[in-house]
């Protein structure tokens, strides 16, 4: 079990590595003439090349060529501009005796890019590793089936099938200690005594799990975003389903990269909202390589599933929403380790639970049971912290789609039936009655009909419902199937489009859109919108915010949302409390509604009555949107590494040309124009030399001065604690110094002589049973220990007596300089 377990957590380091390699990043490549320069790398979506770009040339190198991958600046070619500095962000690939000389962003970066080349380099004959297991229980001819059979993806596959990887010590494989070969020849070379491995504190803490105790492989390292290439797609770009999903989020609590969490929580009192809000759409942040599949977004949390079926979640911990087994609020996405292996294909968010449905068609709840009764499902008051399977009536049906609202949960099965469950106030489940149900019951009223989609507002509920005529005479259908829309619950500000504020306690059919064909439906609070099979989307309810999407709508009766989509196919569309948005048939996102907390992604805090693009996301190319209450999330196809990645400035994207050159960012490796990277910093992770500053772009100069900033004070304190200072003039201050230093010395004689036998005699009685060494070490006698305890004594006294003769030249040099330029009377 142990060995399954080691195995499982070093193929998810190799398969989030992988992820990276395709996804790319900008490298500092060293080559037999000139210095070195910046190339776009990437891993090819077969996993058999290495793919860069110099200049408008495409450059590969086959995998198989290459016969071995060392850590460090071993070979000859870096030896022409060696850089000791970044001896761990380096690394060379040897093939048909040459070489391939590279060096990365950081330590981190090198790291991923090390493990992820040795496990493709060590396999042998390079074969594709897929997710087998996420097929097995597909059908050879479904869409699931086929997308997963041309993935790209890892397999969790027999150890024996990685030849050359070894699984049998799990910490040599850990990505933080990726560079253990390097510090080994580094060792022997030097003939110093070395760490076996290094580990960034940072990766070595995020590899233990505290919720289970068990370690957490996908966040044993960490990949910068500004690393990540984002380039035209035309040229090399892959099929669809080998393309790589990027996310992009803005709205309330992501100002800072992250949705809420730690002391700057949404509405905390530590720290201004304003200044969380991202008014633009931006980048998700995140310690792993996710390549995304699915995302869903509640109230201040969110929860993502990637290809490979692993499923993340981060934001504000409320009731155990999160589903990792502790209060803990998580700022980055964090797998959920209670799922690992059950390849999870949907998810969705409420206020206070998460759901997820496996490949299998099984469904999982979490969240607050305590004070939202019946809202899991499980049939009784209690909270889950971590994913818990709804069984009962749902054991052995297979769920397709699932729902969640505030207070209830909708879930729909395979065969097109509708269950409900969670709190029946105004008649939101369905059932005919205000009955709170805390386990899934089936809604009768659609019963021998096909329920395709459904959503859940906060007390009311919506879905698109399939009809099949009855056949005809001639045995032929008479029409072909109609989708209509049926809402149900509090029918306040028109939200269930019937006309009136009524409630209904079970479904009925929208009669307005009679004669349209529904295919999605989404809510809001006060909110419902329906989306049709020729891309038309219509809203009903509140007019508040123009969420709407129309100024002249009353919100009684459906209305048509007309504007900048009116040409437009709409492909998609989500709600979040008070506003919406939708992915046109161009890979257009547009929004409208409650502008507040920069939701609607236009750069502002205003609301919109009308349906109005999203400008930043005009150059991704998005496959889905989501949203949660006050805040926007998609999901974009990542754009594939080639030539044109050099024509346009990655800030403002203008073509270069005469009068606009081309710049590196000597911090991420992208390309800029003057404008966008005319500052410099000391920091830059790739320059060549740490004592001058290099150019760099807005935000990584933003991110440097912000480390800068933190450095600086922390310096600051210790500085104020017994630096040397310096008076205006230049000139030492002998008042001040050379007392200190006396004190000093005095400080090492008497203090250091008299408390060192204690310090060293408590350190040798721990030795005794430290639990680093492993076993215990026989305990010494009194006499051992005092006769340690005489010898360093003896020890410091000789590097008291060392110090002092090194220092009084200085002093008595320093005090002749003193009196010659106050005119005192020279010293005899």
């Amino acid at each position: 079990m142990a060995d399954t377990q080691k195995v499982g957590l070093a193929q998810r380091d190799i398969e989030q590595a992988i992820i990276a390699l395709k996804k790319g990043a900008h490298l500092l490549k060293y080559g037999r003439r000139g210095k070195p320069k910046f190339c776009p790398f990437r891993l090819s979506s077969d996993e058999s090349l290495l793919v860069w770009y110099s200049g408008k040339d495409e450059k590969q190198l086959k995998l198989s060529l290459v016969s071995k991958i060392i850590p460090g600046q071993r070979t000859a070619i870096f030896q022409q501009y060696p850089q000791p500095e970044k001896e761990y962000q380096s690394f060379s690939l040897l093939y048909n005796d040459r070489s391939l000389d590279l060096i990365c962003k950081d330590k981190d970066e090198a790291e991923v890019w090390f493990v992820g080349l040795k496990a493709l380099i060590t396999r042998g004959n390079h074969r594709k590793w897929r997710v087998e297991s996420r097929c097995e229980s597909v059908s050879s001819d479904s869409p699931h089936a086929r997308l997963r059979r041309n993935s790209p993806s890892i397999t969790p596959c027999d150890p024996g099938d990685l030849d050359g990887v070894s699984y049998e010590n799990t910490g040599q494989n850990r990505l933080g200690k990726a560079f253990s070969e390097l510090l080994s020849y580094t060792a022997v070379s030097k003939g110093t005594s070395q760490p076996k491995s290094i580990v960034n504190p940072s990766l070595s803490t995020a590899l233990i799990d505290n919720s289970n105790g068990r370690i957490s492989a996908s966040e044993g390292f960490r990949v910068s975003l500004s690393s990540a290439v984002s380039s035209s797609s035309q040229g090399s770009c892959p099929e669809d389903f080998d393309a790589l999903g990027d996310v992009y989020i803005w709205g309330e609590g992501i100002g800072d990269g992250l949705l809420g969490g730690g002391v700057n929580k949404v509405g905390s009192q530590c720290s201004l909202n304003s200044k969380l809000d991202a008014l633009l759409p931006k980048a998700l942040e995140s310690t792993v390589v996710l390549d995304v599949h699915g995302i869903a977004c509640g109230g201040r949390h969110a929860v993502l599933v990637t290809r490979q079926g692993e499923i993340f979640s981060w934001g504000e911990e409320s009731g155990g929403r999160l589903g990792h087994g502790v209060e803990a609020d998580v700022s980055h996405p964090k797998i959920i380790d209670t799922l690992s292996g059950t390849n999870v294909e949907l998810v969705a968010c409420g206020e206070y639970h998460t759901c997820a449905v496996t490949l299998s068609g099984d469904l999982y709840t979490w969240g607050d049971g305590t004070h939202n009764y019946g809202l899991l499902g499980h049939g009784s008051e209690v909270s889950h912290w971590i994913p818990q399977k709804v069984g009962g009536q749902m054991e052995g049906i297979r769920v397709s789609y699932i729902s969640c609202g505030a207070w209830h949960t909708a879930v729909v099965t395979s065969a097109g039936q509708l269950f409900t469950f969670g709190d029946g106030s105004f008649g939101a489940l369905g059932h005919g009655d205000h009955i709170t149900s805390n386990f899934p019951r089936e809604v009768e009223t659609l019963r021998g009909l096909r329920t395709t989609k459904v959503a859940c507002g906060v007390w009311h509920t919506a879905a698109a419902v399939e009809a099949i005529n009855e056949l005809s005479d001639s045995g032929t259908s008479a029409s072909p199937s109609s989708r209509k829309l049926y809402t149900w619950g509090d029918g306040d500000k028109g939200r269930l489009g019937h006309g009136d504020n009524e409630p209904r306690l079970v479904p009925e059919c929208v009669a307005a859109l009679i004669e349209e064909r529904i295919c999605q439906v989404a809510c809001g609070n006060d909110l419902t919108v329906a989306l049709t099979t020729a891309g038309r989307v219509y809203t009903m309810g509140s007019t508040a915010y123009g969420q709407l999407g129309s100024a002249t709508a009353n919100g009684k009766l459906p209305t048509c949302v007309e504007g900048e989509i009116a040409n437009s196919f709409v492909e998609e569309v989500a709600c979040g409390s008070y506003h919406v948005a939708v992915l046109t048939s161009k890979n257009e996102v547009y929004t409208w509604g409650k502008g507040l907390n920069g939701q609607l992604g236009h750069g502002d805090n205003n609301h919109r009555n009308t349906p109005t693009i999203v400008d930043v996301l005009k150059d991704k190319q998005v496959k889905n949107v989501a949203c949660g209450s006050k805040f926007t999330v998609v999901i974009c196809i990542h754009k594939w590494v080639s030539s044109a990645d050099h024509s346009v400035c990655s800030g403002c994207h203008n073509p270069f040309g005469f009068r606009r050159k081309r710049h590196n960012c000597y911090n991420c490796g992208l390309v800029f124009c003057k404008a966008c990277s005319s500052k410099k910093s000391l920091k830059a992770s790739l320059a060549p030399n740490l004592n001058k500053p290099y150019r760099v772009c807005d935000d990584c100069f933003n991110k440097l001065k912000k480390i800068m900033e933190s450095s600086s004070v922390s310096q600051n304190a210790r500085a104020r604690t017994g630096n040397i200072h310096y008076k205006s003039n230049g000139v030492m201050d002998k008042e001040t110094w050379v007392p200190k230093l006396q004190a000093t010395l005095s400080r090492l004689s008497s203090f250091g002589a008299i408390n060192n036998a204690e310090s060293m005699h408590s350190r040798l009685a721990s030795r005794a049973t430290s639990p680093v060494l492993g076993t215990s070490s026989p305990i010494r006698s009194s006499e051992d220990f005092s006769e340690d305890s005489k010898r360093a004594n003896d020890t410091l006294t000789q590097e008291i007596i060392s110090l002092r003769a090194q220092v009084k030249p200085y002093c008595f040099c320093f005090y002749l300089f003193v009196c010659f330029s106050f005119g005192e009377k020279k010293p005899t």
